[in-house]
């Protein structure tokens, strides 16, 4: 049973920068595709961004390119989104999320959930 565990969100500014970490316990990161998932207040969870088993592939979904980094770290077993040029509408709890097979943009595929992190993005 995989535990996924967030920190590293905060309150900032809009054009700030800021990490979110997710660590993984239970199994290992190389051996799930991962994603961040967010959702705002009054909104429906959407896809953010998403990597591969090895990390040698990533998606993102189209608001956050070229802001958003998501990375894996297989040595601490923890998977990063680095998030550049805040913006106040990425104000959402950020969640991570592990499934076994290929990555995906869909959030009911994932096994494993993390209990989300929030961000807010002030203007």
């Amino acid at each position: 049973q995989v535990q996924l565990l967030e920190s590293g969100g905060g309150l900032v500014q809009a054009g700030d920068s800021l990490r979110l970490s997710c660590v993984a316990s239970g199994g290992t990161v190389s051996s799930y595709s991962m994603s961040w998932f967010r959702q705002a207040p009054g909104k429906e969870r959407e896809f953010v961004a998403a990597i591969s088993r090895l990390g040698l592939s990533t998606n993102y979904e189209d608001s956050v390119k070229g802001r958003f980094t998501i990375s894996k770290d297989i040595a601490k077993n923890t998977v990063y989104l680095q998030m550049n040029s805040l913006k106040p509408e990425d104000t959402a709890i950020y969640y991570c999320a592990a499934k076994s097979t290929i990555k995906s943009r869909v959030g009911d595929e994932y096994d494993y959930w993390g209990q989300g992190t929030q961000l807010t993005v002030s203007s």
